[in-house]
């Protein structure tokens, strides 16, 4: 009988003081084959069907995938466009606002004097420096003597009538 893992008793198996223990050989020797020809496997139709789906939806999600990407760069892009934009436009504003405020202040009267005095070297008039000039008080606009009349171009069906009535 096979010696069980089990005793059945009170009394406690004896070890056998320091033996050693068979070690077990695990491993063997593996043996050298010749290459033999190689059998081909035989795929099933629905299985060469279920890879070609599985190939197939792998590389349609690649290709998803990618055109994310690309879109969300382009969207990247164009936001990163338009914030420069705005950047400009806001410097642009500042700056016309900032030539109005020049404009307005250099439309007062007393700027303009002094600039014409300034720089051009000009003086106010004097009553000696006015000429006056006497002008007939005949009217110099001549009315029209002929009247020109512009004739509407007629369409052909006009003319035609046109011309049977001056018969």
């Amino acid at each position: 009988m096979a010696k069980s893992r089990y005793e059945y008793g009170t009394s406690p198996r004896k070890l056998q003081p320091n033996q050693p223990k068979k070690k077990q050989n695990t491993k063997k020797k593996l043996k050298v084959v010749k290459d033999l020809p190689r059998q081909d496997v035989q795929v099933s139709k629905s299985q060469k069907k279920k890879q070609i789906k599985l190939t197939l939806v792998v590389v349609g999600l690649f290709i998803l995938l990618l055109t994310i990407s690309y879109r969300n760069s382009q969207i990247n892009e164009k936001f990163n466009q338009v914030q420069t934009l705005k950047r400009e436009l806001s410097s642009v504003q500042k700056e016309n606002e900032q030539l109005k405020v020049s404009i307005e202040n250099s439309l007062n009267l007393n700027t303009i004097e002094k600039l014409a005095k300034e720089k051009l070297g000009m003086q106010k008039l004097t009553n000696k420096q006015t000429v006056y000039i006497a002008l007939p008080k005949k009217d110099y606009v001549e009315a029209a003597s002929e009247e020109v009349v512009k004739e509407k171009e007629k369409n052909w069906f006009q003319q035609l009538i046109d011309k049977i009535l001056n018969f």
